[in-house]
């Protein structure tokens, strides 16, 4: 009798398996982990691949638990982002497509009732039978329709996201609406708040607005920047602001382990340490893990994002570090084209103080030597819990959702094509190690959109089915083996900050170039294909010959060949026919226009 109903219970889940395009072998646990604005070169083995030195050209880096991964799996080393802002990164990540496919550019709210909206990372996971945790930051701003409003759309099945623990005081820093104070509800709420928590659990508001409302003691803005020692960005002409600016340096009011990033792994910790239970943070409660599911977790953290404030026991350290900060002169910016100005202007750092510049690199990669001992952390976690279940696992680490600029090209932030913003190796860690082998080192071109995929085929999906069709990337085992053939560019577009402009790279160039003249989505979808080469604003760097990217070449005649060729096929990948784009319809419940580039 045991028997047959063992054969009946297995013929029923080979027999979901294939529902569900999922092969038969057994689901290992993945942890998915991803980093926050951090630059590659904060990660001593990839400077060793890359560049066979032990730390950054800028100077000194710490991240002996990462390196630790990079000798347990598998480094994609060449793999870059598909736009190097926060929000279309993460989108690209959770959907597996070209930001030209899912529709997201920017920092927009999207929804899931446009037509060609797929399925996200999560979801297809949990109908592949895994139990899915999210925690810490997520950015994929994706909403659904409820009642009589747009309402956030749940992706995972367990989220502990980064304002939920905030609220609870569960962080060092936090920025958040202030409704009521002292027990009563506002007229007219406070946007945006900026706090600290302090290690007694006191919140320390910094805002002038309520300061010179009330309902904050005056001088407690001016106070915080004192005490925890901040710099913020200011611009040249208007000078600093006390209360208003990136947080580019400065001490946590915590200690290591107690921050917004500590708390994550701490939220890890318990999940996993409540089987068929449940734990608490702070006031809230949460189930914990099921052991008889397979697990997906997405931990996002929020370091070295800006605010940059590492704790003191890691700023003492590399306070006594010096770097090299990156120069930048008149004859760059001269050949900048327009949009990447915009960049620039709106980040520019050059105008800091050595002083300045020396502490905001000091705190950054403080910050990152802060984050890796973390990642530490919950890397032997989840490897115990996968283990003492004699479970297989997978661990999936992305350097960051794009890089950081430290004054390279005279700015701060992101938004810009360059190889300090888009390059982010990821590495593959599996107890599966015929799939991602221990030590290998992959130089072949990689992309964010891989990672779906990838995730997916480990967890069982057969990606030949044609419910997974509409992924864009390649299983990155696949990559590793080279059954695939290599990829000869990566391709990517960013639209914030900059305005619409798309980028390819090949192993020898960078060519990006403004794909129309405004961001209104749906209207002149095709005025690159026909518009003078000086008005796509063209960029052009001979990145093999100049990796620092800082001669710029577009204009330059024994270059112009090689441009036009570019500029054709990046025309062809991100303007052609299954380019989509949404007029969101400011998420109202009836809908969305959506525009499909039809036209030849």
């Amino acid at each position: 009798m045991k028997t047959l109903l063992y054969s009946l219970v297995l013929i029923l889940t080979v027999f979901s398996r294939q529902a569900f395009g999922q092969d038969s072998r057994q689901s290992p646990n993945v942890l998915w982990i991803i980093t926050d604005d951090q630059r590659y070169d904060a990660v001593r083995a990839f400077n060793r691949i890359l560049h066979d030195r032990e730390i950054s050209e800028l100077g000194y880096v710490e991240s002996p638990n990462i390196d630790q991964l990079v000798t347990e799996g598998t480094t994609f080393i060449n793999t870059y982002c598909q736009s190097p802002g926060c929000a279309p990164s993460r989108a690209a990540m959770h959907f597996g497509r070209y930001p030209h496919k899912s529709g997201v550019y920017e920092f927009e709210y999207h929804n899931n009732l446009a037509d060609h909206v797929s399925p996200t990372l999560p979801e297809q996971m949990q109908d592949l039978g895994y139990q899915t945790l999210h925690i810490g930051k997520l950015g994929v701003r994706l909403k659904t329709k409820g009642e009589n409003r747009m309402v956030p759309a749940p992706i995972y099945q367990t989220s502990i996201d980064s304002k939920t623990l905030a609220k609870e005081g569960l962080c060092d820093w936090g920025k958040d609406w202030i409704f009521q104070m002292n027990g009563q509800r506002l007229d007219e709420p406070f946007r945006s708040v900026e706090f600290f928590v302090n290690s007694e659990g006191e919140v320390e508001y910094c805002s002038q607005e309520m300061e010179e409302q009330g309902y904050s003691p005056s001088g407690t803005a001016l106070a915080t920047v004192s005490k925890y020692d901040l710099l913020r960005h200011y611009n040249e002409k208007k000078g600093k602001s006390i209360a208003s600016g990136m947080i580019l340096s400065g001490v946590s009011p915590r200690e290591a382990g107690f921050t917004r990033d500590g708390y994550y792994v701490k939220a890890l910790a318990n999940y996993l340490a409540a089987p068929n239970g449940e734990f608490s943070m702070g006031d809230l409660t949460f189930g914990g893990v099921d052991p008889n599911k397979p697990l997906f977790c997405n931990l996002g953290f929020d370091f070295p994002h800006t605010p940059v404030l590492p704790p003191k026991d890691y700023r003492k350290r590399f306070e006594k570090q010096h770097y090299n900060i990156p120069d930048f002169d008149e004859e760059e910016w001269d050949k900048l084209p327009d949009q990447i100005k915009r960049q620039v202007t709106n980040g520019y750092s050059d105008h800091f103080s050595e002083e300045e510049k020396q502490k905001m690199t000091q705190d950054y990669y403080a910050f990152c030597a802060y984050g890796d001992a973390l990642i530490g952390e919950a890397v032997a976690d989840f490897k115990s819990y996968s283990k003492k279940h004699n479970q297989e696992w997978m661990i999936v680490l992305v350097c960051g959702d794009h890089g950081w600029k430290l004054n390279d090209h005279g700015s701060v932030s992101k938004f810009s094509p360059w190889e300090v913003d888009t390059h982010n190796p990821v590495v593959v860690i599996s107890s599966d190690k015929e799939a991602f082998p221990a030590g290998k080192v992959v130089h072949d071109f990689s992309e964010f959109v891989d990672i779906a995929p990838t995730i997916l085929a480990a967890g069982g999906a057969d990606l030949d089915q044609k419910r997974y069709a509409y992924l864009d990337g390649y299983d990155l085992s696949k990559v590793a083996d080279q059954s695939l053939p290599a990829r000869e560019y990566i391709i990517g577009e960013s639209h914030a900050v900059t305005g619409p402009r798309a980028y390819i790279r090949t192993e020898e160039f960078l060519f990006s170039m403004q794909i129309r003249p405004d961001k209104i989505r749906g209207k002149n979808m095709n005025w690159a294909k026909s518009a003078s080469y000086e008005d796509i604003d063209p960029s052009l760097y001979h990145y093999s010959v100049d990796p620092k990217e800082k001669n710029e070449l577009a204009f330059d005649p024994a270059y112009r060949e090689v441009a036009d060729r570019l500029r054709k096929l990046l025309v062809s990948e991100v303007l052609g026919e299954d380019r989509v784009e949404v007029n969101w319809g400011g998420l109202k419940a009836d809908g969305t226009t959506v525009f499909r580039n039809h036209q030849k």
